[in-house]
């Protein structure tokens, strides 16, 4: 123990004021151009701060409040691990058990990994296949369809050696907790967590968590640099992955759950012990490069299950982000000193939230107080300048008198890939068009064979579509590191 741990735990810091907390609060909010937050901030025994700062959604005059609903995006799968602990208790399931003892149709491409994996692989994120958000987000298939369908995509990574986050997983795992469970996961979540806890205006679905009176929109900026409404992301189907929407209030229990040991109001609801394990490092995190830049005061960080573990100037922090379009949340543990807090703010692609947690956590336990604003500030505006670089880069490469090996109008077609199934590529005039699932978008001819797909969203915007054909004249296309063939006939 370090001599200023040693003497925190002597003189422990008093509770921050309501006007230190406010001032962190709209310091961060003005200095990320955020137009709304809410911030639950509770002790083992009491709620510290509960209260909105700034508006509902930009240009009209309501208020962000306590019972403003916010999505709470991959924030969710804390819920889904925490019922998963209450299952262990009554001895239902267990973190090791492999996942086809409760799933009988799941599995991964790779035989051996296939063979071993467990609930905690799903959980920690683990399994060795990549992210692939494309297959979740704006998905054209049922929560079970993927499932199945993740057993055709192949490991980007060697089983249990990385952590790549991936949604689906957790969409598995809901399913898994359903069979040991005997129920649907909205009923469970809703049945063991959400009566217990009071938690009255928190909903599954975004059609549920449109009916509230009071509702934040979501923001972002245009490729004009302005601050523009985001329609809410649909999700008419409950999803273990990251369908609730709550607001602060009633966040309140749910932290106090989380680091009073499984205890609500005198009544067990999970095991200290259950409880613990879903905040216990499972999968390591390395701290280099951009990792590095964003945790620059932690020296050891893991994936637990649904939460991140790491230390933070000398203590334990247990903390989950959760990102879906105009929103950006934060939830925050510190178990040994017994605080918890959530912020959920009105615009996505900023860094405000772990800025701001970063300043509560120095607050709270008295540290010195750092300008995480400023910090994050620099590295959003490195990582711009090169992406702008690298755009550019791409831009002077470009050579679009080279054509492609056939006309445009034979690349035209149906293209199939195993895991996401069919796509097309339409011929409209003098351009090609792609399209799959909810997505139609234009392809800008590169040079070659080589296309890059126009879209104004972080998972396609320039990426590049390239196509190979055969000298028997059949074609492919390489898309996000995916191969789509024209079927045989």
């Amino acid at each position: 123990m370090s001599l200023a741990t040693f003497l925190l735990a002597l003189c422990p810091a008093a509770d921050p004021t309501s006007q230190q907390l406010d001032a962190l609060v709209e310091t961060a909010r003005k200095s990320w151009d955020v137009p709304g937050v809410a911030l639950a901030l509770v002790s083992s025994e009491k709620t510290l701060h509960l209260k909105g700062f700034g508006l509902r959604q930009f240009g009209r005059t309501e208020p962000v409040t306590p019972d403003t609903t916010f999505p709470l995006a991959s924030c969710t799968k804390a819920f889904t691990t925490t019922l998963g602990a209450m299952l262990i208790d009554d001895g239902k399931l267990k973190w090791d058990d492999p996942v086809r003892k409760h799933l009988a149709d799941f599995h991964l491409s790779d035989p051996a990994a296939d063979a071993l994996v467990s609930l905690r692989d799903l959980a920690s994120h683990r399994t060795g296949v990549a992210a692939h958000d494309m297959l979740w987000y704006r998905s054209p298939f049922t929560q079970s369809d993927l499932v199945k369908r993740v057993g055709k995509l192949p490991l980007s990574k060697p089983f249990r050696q990385d952590m790549q986050y991936q949604s689906v997983m957790y969409l598995a795992l809901g399913q898994a907790i359903e069979k040991a469970g005997g129920d649907r996961w909205e009923n469970l979540v809703a049945e063991r967590i959400l009566k217990p806890l009071d938690m009255k205006a928190t909903t599954l679905t975004t059609l549920a968590a449109s009916k509230a009176k009071d509702l934040a929109s979501g923001h972002r900026m245009n490729s004009e640099g302005k601050l523009v409404v985001v329609p809410w992301y649909e999700q008419t189907v409950p999803n273990p992955a990251g369908s609730i929407h709550t607001n602060a209030r009633d966040l309140v229990p749910w932290l106090q759950l989380q680091i009073n040991g499984g205890k609500h109001s005198q009544r067990q609801l999970v095991s200290e012990s259950a409880l613990a394990e879903t905040h216990e490092p499972q999968t390591t995190i390395p701290l280099r490069g951009e990792a590095k830049k964003l945790q620059p005061d932690s020296q050891l960080m893991s994936y637990g299950l649904a939460w991140v573990v790491q230390d933070y100037r000398g203590e334990l922090v247990v903390q989950h982000a959760g990102l879906i379009d105009g929103f950006r949340v934060h939830v925050t543990l510190l178990p040994k000193r017994g605080y918890a807090f959530a912020i959920l703010a009105n615009r996505q692609a900023t860094r405000m939230n772990l800025a701001l947690s970063n300043s509560v956590v120095d607050l709270l336990l008295g540290l010195p107080a750092k300008d995480w604003n400023g910090h994050f500030g620099d590295f959003i505006e490195e990582e711009q300048l090169a992406k702008k670089l690298q755009a550019r880069r791409e831009d002077l490469a470009r050579r679009p008198t080279v054509l492609p090996e056939i006309p445009l109008e034979q690349l035209a077609g149906k293209y199939e890939e195993p895991a996401y199934g069919s796509s097309s590529i339409s011929f409209d005039k003098d351009h090609l068009v792609w399209e799959w699932g909810p997505w139609k978008l234009p392809l800008k001819h590169y040079g070659g064979n080589v296309f890059q797909v126009q879209a104004d969203n972080e998972l396609l915007h320039r990426a590049f579509l390239i196509f190979d054909v055969s000298e028997g004249g059949s074609t492919a296309y390489r898309l996000l590191g995916l191969n789509f063939k024209r079927p045989r006939k």
